[in-house]
């Protein structure tokens, strides 16, 4: 018999587990038989203060298979899925279920009397809550006849990480939150606060060099003014005794030149010639 004939016969087998069913009811000797193997199951780092599954975190789960019988045995599959607790106020009367766990195909024989470990890695990606966490293993004898053994049937609980202050995202709505907080800040100081408080004028350089300028100034007495003629109007200047001093001056440079008057009709006549 081929492995693909045992996957339907184990999630079969897993979904009539994860339901209790009545003492009364007649069970199926495949899924509860009388063979002496025993598994016990184990989560070492899920297992601190009751059994957490961590969303999007590969869980770990140990199965050891004792095998009391007088021929080997072999581990074929292991596989196991999420149900609702039906004592919940939340939750249906009758259990149902929420995911199938991915279900692992192995290859272990376990001599008589030996016991073997097995590993059970599944990841989950869940609302935080209480579920019921079913494991189940199928076993062959030594004559390739399949038997499921339940593993594992408690409640466990769905967790979210822990959040880590180092954490990219946790970094960055930091920082955005900050931002927020100091622009609001900065506008209410602006709009409300700077109003009540009366601003100071500030005097600068050019300030300081204005009033110095403006109180340096000396009156000119009007008898040394000197009134000046030239193109654009009349303008005065203090007199030329206490301007400057004329002795080193060439006279040629001191006299103004007299403009020169040239008739019209006598530039003709010499054009003509």
């Amino acid at each position: 018999m081929g492995f693909s004939h045992f996957l339907p016969f184990a999630l079969l087998a897993l979904r009539t587990l994860a339901q209790d069913p009545s003492p009364d009811e007649p069970t199926s000797p495949s899924q509860t038989p009388n063979l002496a193997v025993k598994v016990s199951t184990s989560f070492p780092t899920s297992e601190i203060f009751g059994i957490k599954l961590v969303n999007n975190h590969p869980t770990l789960a140990v199965l050891s298979i004792s095998n009391d019988e007088p021929a080997p045995v072999s581990v074929v599959f292991v596989g196991g899925s999420l149900w609702t607790l039906p004592d919940l106020p939340t939750s249906p009367q009758t259990p149902q279920i929420v995911r199938n766990l991915t279900t692992t195909r192995y290859d272990v024989s376990i001599p008589a009397g030996e016991k073997e470990s097995v590993e059970f890695r599944f990841t989950t990606e869940l609302q935080p809550q209480d579920l019921k966490l079913n494991l189940a293993v199928v076993v062959t004898d030594s004559e390739g006849t399949p038997y499921t053994l339940p593993a594992f049937n408690e409640t466990v609980a769905i967790v979210e990480p822990d959040t880590s202050i180092f954490d990219p995202q946790i970094l960055f709505l930091y920082l955005f939150l900050l931002g927020l907080f100091a622009g609001t800040i900065y506008f209410i100081y602006n709009t409300w606060i700077a109003t009540l408080f009366p601003q100071k004028k500030r005097g600068g350089k050019d300030a300081s060099r204005a009033r110095k300028s403006t109180s340096g100034t000396k009156k000119v007495d009007p008898n040394d003014q000197v009134g000046v003629v030239g193109a654009d109007g009349p303008a005065v200047t203090s007199g030329s005794k206490a301007a400057y001093d004329e002795s080193w001056i060439p006279e040629g440079h001191l006299q103004r030149p007299e403009a020169r008057r040239v008739k019209s009709g006598a530039g003709v006549k010499r054009r003509q010639a």
